[in-house]
């Protein structure tokens, strides 16, 4: 290595013989001690399934690094499993364990003086919280998605998680036998590894590749591929090149880079958390990336793929297709080509081979499914700061729609009125103090959306929340409300039977009360207690920003 690297500060010199025998402990030899250090950073474990088949991947890693001169050291972070923690208490615990990731990853690189980043992602939370880490730390960082599983196959048909939620409520309903629900349970997820369609790990895997962060094609290779571990070798041998030619994450994730990211999320129809994500990965670059920028985009973009759960195909033929590389091909008039890459490469060489050999999949620029973006910002009296809707996944017929009002200020109780029945169509289900502070955590709405339809009424019933929505989230569901109710937004106003208005079309979501009127309301508002008193969700909810701002702490 011809450049003084960080390492050295702990490991070189007389000073540093301590320093040196407690990694000689660790059977390190004198020549790994003078070679670069990488650290490779893994959120493997045992209870998330997206997780699970890292510890493997890892190794592939590591003998990458071995092979370029380098010396790689893993460490763990944590993985919080949303699915398990879905639809109960402990999705509070998600999205705020987005921060913890990325502190955890800071302190261990920072006290440890290592000299770039390697990082296996997989899972909700894990990707995000890895980006923001490396435009934290700006260092030479290469990212590298776990991947997904395939689809499962029941009664031929291809199956997946959002099957088996929309499954649970079909039987409260009488719609479907407790046994077939069983059947479909033992085969929805053939492997470990993240779910099979657009869900949020896979649409912040194929945004690490868009901004430039991960390698072509590492974003949608199905988890137990061989191509993955090959892959994860090439990766190992790539961040040495980097850092020997120091190219560090903000010279990859930059304003330009963010904004083909949103472009690609737009065209892709990804999961609405992508939105948070994004703007917390772009405030640790220094970058101010506002919810104004997504709504201009959304109405320049067009929507291409059609992928589960908003379309009929899977994560894995997104791949066959030609993967993120075909997509940014067939948008390349649209994207900012100069854009360096981790490949050492700008976007545009990397373009120069792609092709879109599935066109069902990932429909041309000049004919695309939609003219305008899979994702929409809306705005209104009810989202005075804005809103996030999934336009991809919903019925056509409520793309417009007024409706009463019935609200519910717990996930749970909107649940349990939707699967008794409590629910008709043409309502309006708005579910608050879900948001950052007020949830406190921002659970996500998985179990009233798929209530909803597994109920039969996706076509006549939408969800308005201040929370937000899982990424196998489908039907009429809109998030994000921005102030949420714990901060005095509107939707604390909202009374049962008050009509609620969507506009997707003119990005609007109002309800039908004069400004006067909510300010009369507000006027007499008080906020409810906190229902976390203690611990970390106690501090985080009063250091939290809007979900406007990403839910980023201040």
């Amino acid at each position: 290595m011809s450049r003084r690297l960080r390492s050295w500060e702990i490991l070189r010199g007389v000073d540093r013989a301590p320093e040196r025998a407690y990694f000689k402990a660790l059977g390190l030899t004198d020549r790994e001690l003078t070679q670069p250090v990488i650290a490779v950073v893994n959120s493997w474990n045992e209870i998330s399934t997206p997780n699970a088949h890292l510890r493997q991947l890892a190794e592939a890693v590591k003998t990458g690094i071995w092979i370029a001169g380098g010396t790689p050291l893993e460490f763990d972070t944590i993985g919080i499993s949303d699915a398990v923690a879905m639809v109960h208490e402990g999705m509070r615990m998600s999205l705020p364990s987005r921060e913890v990731i990325a502190d955890s990853i800071e302190l261990m690189v920072e006290a440890h003086h290592l000299d770039a980043m390697v990082l296996l992602a997989a899972g909700d939370k894990p990707i995000p919280g890895m980006l923001m880490a490396t435009l934290r730390l700006n260092l030479p960082s290469i990212v590298l998605p776990g991947g997904q599983t395939i689809p499962g196959k029941y009664a031929g048909r291809n199956v997946s998680y959002t099957d088996l939620i929309e499954g649970v409520s079909a039987v409260k309903m009488g719609r479907m036998s407790e046994d077939e629900l069983r059947r479909l349970e033992d085969v929805a997820l053939p492997t470990a590894g993240g779910g099979p369609g657009l869900y949020t790990p896979t649409t912040m895997a194929c945004l690490s590749e868009a901004m430039g962060i991960a390698l072509p094609l590492s974003a949608t290779i199905p988890a137990f591929f061989a191509e993955r571990t090959r892959m994860a070798k090439l990766v190992g041998m790539q961040i040495v090149k980097l850092l020997e030619d120091d190219i560090k994450a903000r010279d990859v994730v930059t304003e330009k880079s963010l904004s083909n990211a949103i472009k690609i999320d737009m065209a892709l129809g990804g999961s609405t958390n992508s939105v948070l994500h994004l703007m917390a990965i772009a405030k640790e670059g220094g970058y101010d990336l506002r919810l104004d920028t997504f709504d201009e985009l959304s109405r320049k973009i067009p929507y291409l793929c059609d992928i589960h759960p908003s379309g009929k195909y899977y994560a894995n033929d997104l791949h066959e297709a030609g993967g993120i590389p075909a997509v940014m091909k067939e948008l390349e008039p649209l994207l900012d080509t100069d854009c360096l890459t981790v490949t050492t490469k700008t976007i545009k060489e990397n373009l120069k081979d792609a092709r879109n050999i599935r066109p069902e999949v990932i429909h041309p620029l000049s004919s695309p499914i939609s003219p305008d973006s899979g994702l929409v910002i809306l705005k209104g009296s009810l989202a005075p700061l804005g809103a996030v809707c999934k336009k991809s996944a919903m019925d056509r017929k409520m793309l417009k729609h007024s409706g009463p009002a019935k609200v519910f200020d717990r996930m749970e109780e909107a649940v349990s009125a939707i699967t008794s029945g409590k629910i008709r169509a043409g309502d309006v289900v708005v579910i608050r103090y879900e948001g950052p502070k007020g949830g406190p955590g921002m659970r996500e709405m998985l179990g009233p959306t798929s209530a909803v339809m597994g109920a039969g009424l996706g076509s006549s019933v939408a969800v308005v929340t201040d929370g937000r929505f899982s990424g196998a989230s489908r039907g009429p569901c809109i998030g994000h409300v921005c102030p949420e109710a714990a901060e005095g937004g509107p939707i604390a106003t909202v009374r049962n039977g008050d009509i609620v208005q969507i506009d997707i079309p003119s990005r609007v979501l109002s309800v039908d009360l004069s400004e006067e009127e909510i300010t009369r309301r507000l006027d007499s508002w008080r906020p409810p207690p906190p229902k976390i008193t203690k611990g970390y969700l106690q501090r985080y909810s009063r250091l939290v920003s809007s979900a406007s701002e990403g839910a980023i702490l201040r």
